[in-house]
């Protein structure tokens, strides 16, 4: 019997709804004897300049919606949750710092991106600096002047280019978004549906799940 495929998880600092997912798809991908492959995406690109959208919380009627979702959804999962209301900060740096971690551990890289979006949606500090990432990274032992020089260089800015375009390829167009065994699940609100495919691996009404 082949191994189970990894989700992939598809996420960027900068989104709340991306934190929230953060703190559920280890545990869910657990629950079916999957792992998790997490894969960095710039809303800032796909949102904003593919899609040619305004950032979702601005917009009248829904962003309000979203905000009320949003605390909805840490109740739910039980996690804390502090909308930061911090304006023209990014998530450049530490995208680039989590895919140059990656690049030699994978399993640090997550630690690192857990920290991060608990220092935006749960302490309020703006990530944007590199210092903030190279002071996280430091924290878990990556030497601080070889994260600095990573940030700086070419290549490491390269690097996330590559997986944001190789993430619009697959389809993926906001955050969080999942891909398991080719099926694609967008939003917190469609984790549900993805626990359906990776427990029965199939659509089809006679499995008698009782939706």
């Amino acid at each position: 019997m082949s191994a189970k495929q990894p989700i992939a998880f598809y996420f960027d600092l900068f989104s709340p709804f991306g934190y929230l997912a953060s703190t559920q798809i280890e545990k869910i991908a657990a629950r079916h004897g999957r792992t998790v492959d997490w894969r960095p995406v710039l809303v800032g690109i796909t949102v904003l300049k593919i899609m040619g959208m305004k950032p979702l919380p601005t917009y009248p009627l829904k962003g309000p919606y979203l905000n009320l979702d949003g605390h909805r959804f840490a109740q739910i999962y039980g996690v804390p949750y502090k909308p930061h209301g911090l304006k023209g900060h990014n998530s450049l740096a530490g995208m680039r710092a989590f895919q140059w971690i990656k690049s030699f551990d994978e399993s640090l890289a997550v630690e690192f991106a857990k920290r991060m979006y608990a220092k935006l949606w749960v302490e309020s500090v703006d990530i944007t600096p590199v210092e903030v990432s190279a002071d996280v990274a430091a924290g878990l032992g990556v030497d601080r002047e070889k994260i600095l020089a990573a940030l700086a260089s070419d290549e490491v800015k390269q690097a996330l280019t590559t997986a944001v375009n190789d993430a619009i390829e697959q389809g993926v167009f906001g955050v969080p978004f999942f891909i398991a065994d080719g099926e694609k699940f967008f939003g917190n609100d469609h984790i549900w549906m993805m626990e359906r495919w990776l427990k029965y691996g199939r659509w089809s009404p006679e499995d008698s799940v009782g939706l």
